[in-house]
């Protein structure tokens, strides 16, 4: 489907959309259901285990939860996430999940389609995101249930799923189909490429954009900051809309991959890319050698095309989380020795699996058994074909397919066929000013989900240093899709009082724009 139709071009300027969202993972998705009419109302036929979140719930149940005061409902709930709003939606889905029960939700879903606020979901594939590209066979770590959106229940559409955890594949045919299902296909646009989000003047006093992003070298705009576009008819779409506008400029790629550019005004921005564009890097010397890779998929490759097998040097894993572990497995599991680096001790409270029940995750404690076991020397009789190197870092990798460890007190040299480094992956807003930088808790440093995530409003997930630019899922903190939809009804319930107090719902439920 085409970006923009040529006949809905107003000739003076591109097309103003109320929120334009950025991503079409389950961030994305969410959203787009909450923005689209979708209301969520207290179930009456149904009792909250929390009694003191029942009792606020009865208090205003005729509202629905996006028209009520979020900070009052999620005043005194904990939780697994550190926003509040996420913690609040997850358990009136899943009341009690964390003690092992699996009561059902306590909302009622009512489609009200005066209330649709028209957006557009810019996605590089189709809607699902990330999990399009991971690898098919392996198991989520959450389970199944809770990587559903509201609305449509997982296992109807799984015929009944045959265990707790899913595969990612599952997963990513759920999001398809979701859309499908609850008629959100117009609101999203696939294989689109955001090259620049920039914020226009507000008036004669300011050049062209402000924070001064107008280099063109950026993926921006050029000289002046609006190509085009004369500094009075900025000024004047910014009156029409109340506030100061974004400007959305990528491409879009067709069948016959041609690049078909495009260019959008919105009131509101949502950043929901996500946090897997950029695999994090150790820094060290031969990183970019070509036996070098930060990717799982990279050793399903070596194995599919049998470039690695019983006979090869060991494969070096870097890294001490899930990919890793994984890694580690896909490996074993093909008879191919492994050499294991990561830089904590195996005792250290903060490896993940020391967070895993073991009936839940026994493929991942048998990694976790496996490191402990073969510390320094792999054993003959339990894991002949691998050895972990705990409290271990990597000095450098050679061109002779050599690579250099350091320990507590020596140097480690070991020929391998293959490396890769999972440690970890950042969000890349490469088409921010300073790609986004200015925006996190830290401005100092880098956007990173874990150590630096966007700074926003606990109640509403708007910048808080740019007002009408939103961020949502990993780049605030939440890397599970259980809790990432708290920013989804964080910002539609932000947005829908915005508007209703502007006068500015419409009544059509249509969008023009696609």
């Amino acid at each position: 489907m085409p970006l923009l139709e040529e006949t809905t071009l107003p000739q003076e300027h591109p097309p103003t959309v109320p929120v334009v969202i950025i991503g079409n993972g389950p961030s994305g998705i969410c959203l787009s259901y909450l923005l689209s009419g979708y209301k969520p109302y207290l179930d009456t036929a149904t009792v909250h285990p929390n009694p003191i979140l029942y009792r606020k719930l009865q208090e205003t149940k005729h509202l629905p939860i996006t028209e009520q005061d979020l900070e009052y409902l999620s005043e005194g709930l904990e939780g697994r996430s550190g926003n509040p709003v996420a913690v609040l939606f997850d358990t009136l889905l899943h009341p009690n999940a964390d003690f092992g029960y699996e009561f059902p939700p306590v909302l009622q879903w009512r489609r009200e389609k005066q209330q649709h606020i028209p957006h557009l979901v810019l996605g590089r594939a189709t809607p699902g995101g990330a999990w399009h590209a991971m690898e098919g066979s392996m198991l989520t770590i959450s389970l199944g249930i809770w990587m559903e959106l509201p609305g449509v229940n997982y296992r109807d559409l799984t015929n009944g799923k045959r265990s707790d955890r899913a595969t990612p594949e599952e997963i990513s045919s759920y999001y398809r189909n979701y859309v499908k299902l609850k008629g959100l296909q117009k609101n999203f646009v696939d294989n689109t490429y955001v090259t620049s989000v920039q914020k226009l003047c507000r008036g004669h006093d300011e050049e062209g954009l402000e924070n001064g992003h107008t280099d063109q070298g950026d993926g921006g705009v050029g000289e002046g900051g609006n190509e085009g576009f004369e500094r009075n008819q900025v000024e004047c779409l910014n009156k029409e809309v109340g506030g100061a506008l974004w400007e959305v400029r990528g491409y879009q790629q067709l069948q016959n991959d041609a690049h078909v550019p495009f260019s959008l005004f919105a009131e509101n921005v949502v950043l929901a890319t996500g946090a897997s564009d950029s695999p994090v890097r150790l820094g060290v010397e031969g990183e970019d050698l070509p036996f070098v890779f930060h990717s799982i998929s990279d050793l399903g490759l070596a194995l599919n095309r049998r470039t690695l097998d019983m006979k090869s040097d060991p494969v070096l894993v870097v890294g001490a989380g899930l990919s890793a572990a994984d890694a580690v497995l896909c490996a074993c599991n093909s008879n191919i020795r492994v050499l294991h680096v990561f830089r904590k001790n195996i005792d250290d409270q903060d490896l993940i699996f020391k967070q895993l029940p073991k009936t839940l995750y026994p493929e991942y404690h048998k990694v976790y058994n496996m490191m402990c076991n073969t510390a320094g020397n792999s054993s003959v009789s339990l894991f002949p074909d691998y050895t972990s190197f705990p409290e271990h870092c990597v000095v450098s990798f050679q061109s002779d397919m050599k690579c250099l460890l350091q320990g507590n007190n020596s140097l480690k040299a070991f020929k391998i066929s293959m490396v890769l480094v999972l440690i970890g992956t950042n969000p890349n807003l490469f088409f921010l000013k300073g790609q986004g930088q200015y925006l996190g808790q830290d401005p100092t440093k880098p956007i990173s989900c874990k150590q630096n995530p966007i700074d926003i409003h606990p109640y509403t997930f708007e910048c808080t240093k740019e007002p009408g630019l939103f961020a949502m899922g990993p780049l605030v903190g939440d890397n599970f899709v259980r809790f990432l939809k708290g920013g989804a009804l964080g910002i539609a319930s932000c947005l829908l009082k915005r508007l209703k107090k502007k006068g500015k719902l419409i009544s059509n439920g249509g969008n023009t724009f696609i």
